[in-house]
Parts: C-alpha cells; structure tokens; sequence
C-alpha cells in the first residue's frame, strides 16, 4: 500500500480524453477500462505517424513498405518485452483476442482425436470458453471447471479432478474480467504438465494491472488485448515458438509458413500495431519518471523490460489502494451487494474491478443514471456469460461494473459515490 495519494497530474494530461467535459463542465469519468481504456497521446501520434509517412503492405520493395515492416518488428520486441515472451517471433498478431482464440482453436482441433478431452471454467469470458466448445463438433469432450460462489475463487480440487490422460488443453483466464478474481496461474500450469496438456491463458482483463512473465507462469499460449492496456484495438497472442511451429495453420497458399506470420490471416491493423509499441513505451515511462510516488525502493530502471516491471510494481501499489477505498465506501451503500473478493487482507488475489447489483435499480438503470453524470460503467454481462449464469443474475440484468485503471482518482471514485447515494 502507499501512505499517500500521488500526483497523477503528469499521468492524466497525457490522455486527451481525460480533458473531455460534458455539457455541465463536469470532467469524464472512464471507469469502462475493462472494455476498453483511454490512450495516451504518445499513442494517437504513433497511428499518424504511421498512416501519413509509413502507410503500405507489408513485403515490398520499396521505402515505406520496408518502414512499415521495421515497425511491426519493434511491436513485436516491444510485446515481447511487455510478456518476457523469449523471442519476437512468439509474439502473433490480430483484430482481437477473440478472433486469435478461434483461430488457433481450429489449428489445435486439427491435432485431436475423438475423445480428447479440453478444459474451460465458468469463471471465464466466452471469448475463451465458445472456441473450445466450437471442437465438440469433431469429437472433442469439454469439461467445466467451477469456482466457489462464496469465495469467488476457482475449485481447483474440483478442476484437477477432471483432468485425465485424455486432457490435451486447459483454457482459463489469468483474471476474471467479471469480479476480477486473479486465478493462480502457475498452479494450474502445474496440474496442465502433471497430465501432458496445454495451459491456454486469457490475460486480457490483467494486462493493464499486472506484471505478465509468461516464462515464469509456464503456460503454452497467452492472449491479451492491446485496448485494454492504453493501446489501440489490436490483438495479441504469444505462443510456445515449438507449438506455434508445430501446429497447422489455416491461411492462404502464398502467405509465410513460419511463425508468427501463418497465424497473421490476411493484412494487419498495421497503424495499431504502431500504437502498440507507443503504449507500451508509455507503460516503461511510468515506472522510470513516476516510480518513486507509488511505492518506495524501486529498483533502478534499466531496460525496457525492466523498467515495464516497475511500472506495473507502482500500478499495482496505486491500484490497490484505490480499490481498497472504493470497495469500503461502496459497502456502506444501502442495497448495494458486492460480487467478488471483498476482504481486505485478499485485496492481491483480484483486479480492480468492482461488481455490485443495488436493491430496487436495475443495473442497465444505474449505468444510465450514472452516464448522464458523466460517469461511464458498464452493466449486463460483459461476455461473462458463464459467471452471471452460475451467479443466478443473468436474467436479472446481470451487473454494474467499475473498472479502475492507475489513471483514475479519489476524487472520481467521490463523484461516483456520490451520484450512486444521490439516486
């Protein structure tokens, strides 16, 4: 925890849309970063750059077509940097998590038999539970993983219980993008080895608020989304180099046999790939200017990977004890029912996203009521669908969510409690 609010002044000036008003004067309040956050400028300069001076496809023999290739190379160090991946080239690109997850899904599928058996838990995003279960049309068995609707954890008795010597992949979330529970990882890597399968993570609700080591976690495939850590709407998977070159591929007769380029189906989002490498650039910056407000003896920065390190040390820091205020005012709400990890000494096993339901208000009414302050939460499901089913609310409307990101403040948090009292 820190002892004191830091000045975020330098953080927030860099993100335009933070500046934005609404017709009252009053500033936004982006608490929708788990469906998207805001970017920094150093962001949107680096998609212009691009379009206006390196803008062509890929593989040509000329000037801006070779500039335009050096700049997918960087963004592929640069994610590499971001994951610990071990090399550039495990770093694959694409519209979104969603379509990288159906993509390598049918690759995979190529490799199993009638039988084989795949692991998903209800504590996931559809976009990694409906690609599995896409590969029951070829024989395959899924098998659901449940978590514990009192302690919002995963059972992982329960989950080792369903692996056998037919599990061939385990598909589960690093932090539910639902309740934010923070799943351990490398725990269940341990159970995916123990019977030869792979472990295929979506990170794309933790990305923004945690440090990613994907050497150290031990899985096989990590997937995150670039808009969901300040960058633009682009996709990310990183994979074994081995598996990614193992596996087929579905792609067009000319296109590279090797990895990562046989899984990059058709032309990239080659502005945004350019947005990648700013936004992690800008995630480096934190750690090496604003370090020292966020948590005491850091480490010096050296390095890019490094430096990303750091900043997501100080996030964490600042994250943490944002969410620990939030969480205590919002309890003290009458009607106001808390889903997810709620007690202050297990603060580090979730993100900072809160879901709440309020007796007697609906959720789509209070994310109305809030947005005409300008305060802007999601409501419903969010994808979640396997959480609001197993929590019996999804015919009710599902649930309000506040997503804190490091470049929110207590003063938002006040005007959100405000106007949830004021209703």
């Amino acid at each position: 925890m820190i002892d004191q609010t830091p000045d975020l002044s330098p953080i927030r000036r860099q993100f335009p849309a933070l500046q934005q008003h609404d017709e009252q004067g009053r500033p936004y309040v982006y608490f929708d970063g788990p469906g998207g956050t805001q970017v920094p400028q150093a962001v949107i300069e680096a998609i212009t750059h691009y379009l206006v001076q390196t803008n062509a496809n890929h593989d040509g023999r000329f000037k801006t077509s070779r500039h335009s290739d050096e700049i997918i190379r960087q963004a592929r160090e640069a994610m590499a940097d971001l994951l610990n991946a071990s090399l550039p080239q495990e770093i694959v690109f694409g519209p979104n998590m969603t379509s990288l997850t159906f993509n390598l899904s049918r690759a995979i599928g190529r490799t199993l038999q009638p039988g084989d058996e795949i692991v998903v838990t209800h504590l996931d995003h559809d976009a990694n539970i409906a690609p599995w279960l896409a590969l029951e049309e070829q024989g395959a068995e899924v098998k659901w993983a449940d978590f514990d609707v009192e302690t919002y954890q995963l059972d992982l008795e329960q989950l080792a219980s369903l692996l056998t010597d037919k599990t061939k992949l385990i598909a589960v979330g690093h932090a539910s993008n639902a309740i934010g529970t923070i799943n351990p990882i490398g725990r269940i890597a341990a159970l995916a080895r123990n019977v030869g399968a792979w472990l295929w993570v979506d990170a794309v609700h933790y990305a923004p608020h945690g440090p990613i080591d994907v050497q150290a976690l031990g899985c096989d495939f990590l997937v995150c989304s670039a808009y969901k850590f300040f960058g633009p709407h682009v996709g990310v998977l990183w994979g074994r180099l081995e598996l990614l070159q193992e596996l087929p591929a579905y792609k067009v007769r000319p296109a590279n046999p090797d990895p990562p380029y046989k899984f990059e189906i058709g032309t990239q989002n080659h502005e945004g790939i350019a947005g990648i490498t700013a936004a992690i650039d800008y995630l480096a910056a934190i750690g090496q200017e604003y370090g020292a407000q966020f948590a005491a003896e850091l480490e010096q920065y050296q390095g890019r990977r490094k430096a990303l390190k750091q900043a997501m040390r100080c996030v964490v820091a600042y994250e943490r004890s944002l969410f620990a205020y939030l969480l205590a005012e919002v309890q003290k709400i009458p009607g106001v029912t808390v889903y997810g990890i709620t007690h202050p000494d297990q603060l580090n096993q979730r993100c900072p996203t809160l879901a709440f339901t309020r007796q007697g208000f609906t959720p789509q009414e209070i994310a109305s009521y809030l947005g005409e302050q300008g305060i802007f939460v999601w409501d419903g499901n969010y994808y979640a669908l396997a959480v609001t089913e197993r929590l019996g609310l999804e015919d009710s409307g599902g649930m309000v969510r506040v997503g804190l990101a490091h470049y929110n403040t207590r003063e938002e948090i006040d005007r959100l409690l405000t106007a949830l009292q004021e209703m």
